[in-house]
């Protein structure tokens, strides 16, 4: 005996819809694929290129505030030199297992001097748009030369900053990206400078 409500020739399996479902499922498998393809690009992305770090501390402050999210570029600089106004993120010296974030001042070869707060290169007063009045120490610094391969690294909130300051320039090696762009909160969404 046969069950009148089973479908039994083509025309009933359309009727009841199992012929589209069957249609569908190598557009579900297209769509698994794309969004496995999607997924492992993201991945590759934030492991080798972009890596999201949160801020912690105030000493980048107002550029970058105290548990603000942002992404570091980690493959920039194998394309392009590193230039002073770049933050950047590092290796502390004194302990590898941890990492700061500062702004590049010095470079290679410069004569950096501090006096009463005021940032000298080579001489020159350095114009630091990015240090708010109220931000500023009145802490000198004796002249010293970059070395070779290394940076000289402050802080923007220079009252609550441990950078070069205090344990010298810092080697290239130490350096494994730029942070370029924030993306929370998201009142500070946007390209870093």
């Amino acid at each position: 005996m046969v069950d009148q409500t089973e479908p039994t020739n083509p025309g009933a399996l359309e009727k009841h819809g199992i012929r589209s479902a069957l249609r569908g499922i190598p557009v579900l498998s297209v769509w698994l694929r794309d969004l496995m393809i999607s997924l492992a690009i993201s991945a590759f992305i934030i492991i080798f290129l972009y890596q999201p770090v949160k801020v912690e501390g105030t000493s980048m402050m107002p550029s970058l505030d105290d548990q603000e999210r942002i992404f570091v570029n980690k493959f920039v600089y194998r394309l392009e030199a590193i230039q002073r106004g770049d933050i950047v993120v590092f290796h502390y010296p004194r302990d590898p297992s941890k990492s700061f974030i500062k702004r590049v001042i010095g470079m290679a070869g410069d004569h950096i001097r501090i006096e009463a707060g005021r940032v000298f290169v080579n001489g020159n007063p350095l114009d630091e748009d990015y240090v708010p009045r109220a931000f500023v120490d009145q802490r000198s610094y004796a002249e010293t030369v970059v070395p070779p391969n290394s940076y000289f690294l402050l802080g923007d909130h220079r009252g609550m900053s441990n950078d070069s300051r205090d344990f010298g320039p810092v080697g290239e090696n130490y350096i494994y990206g730029k942070a370029v762009f924030g993306y929370w909160p998201f009142a500070k969404v946007g390209k870093l400078h």
